[in-house]
């Protein structure tokens, strides 16, 4: 079933966020253009790089509330993706102007998830959504509870 349209507000001027009036979610916002590289031969952007946006999204998320990645590691941690969803409701096309919207989703012991909406800047209907899940490992590779950092910036997101 499509999801009903998105109603996106600035969020207290406050740059890449937005608040979804139909839910109050507030979305991390990261700004992308489909490359002809993106699509298949029908010229439909070809169903696994949707990941790849997500990724993005991610990654933008948390450069922004300075948490990158890059941070992650030097603490000790990774953050490898052991489940993943995605619908798919509207092809995307070459040369698309897609806002990937990212939030942090559930938190569990050793777990990280992160929710996800693409949509065409100008639309506000989605044309795809999804989730990443993200297990907690030590540098060996062990899983281990959720870092103290990840768990404040989680209760920091706003809402």
């Amino acid at each position: 079933m499509r999801p009903k349209p998105m109603r996106l507000v600035d969020f207290n001027g406050n740059g890449p966020y937005l608040r979804d009036e139909a839910t109050g979610l507030v979305w991390h916002r990261t700004e992308l253009r489909v490359l002809y590289a993106d699509t298949d031969c029908s010229g439909a952007v070809y169903h696994s790089n949707h990941l790849r946006y997500f990724e993005q999204g991610r990654a933008t998320l948390m450069r922004c509330i300075e948490h990158p990645y890059s941070a992650v590691e030097q603490a000790g941690f990774i953050y490898p993706v052991v489940n993943t969803g995605v619908n798919y409701y509207e092809a995307l096309t070459y040369d698309d102007l897609v806002w990937v919207l990212t939030k942090p989703g559930e938190l569990e012991r050793v777990r990280i998830r992160f929710d996800y909406v693409i949509l065409r800047q100008r639309n506000p209907r989605p044309a795809a959504d999804g989730f990443t899940v993200h297990c907690t490992l030590n540098r060996k590779r062990i899983p281990v509870p959720v870092d103290e950092y990840t768990l404040q910036t989680w209760r920091n997101f706003p809402k």
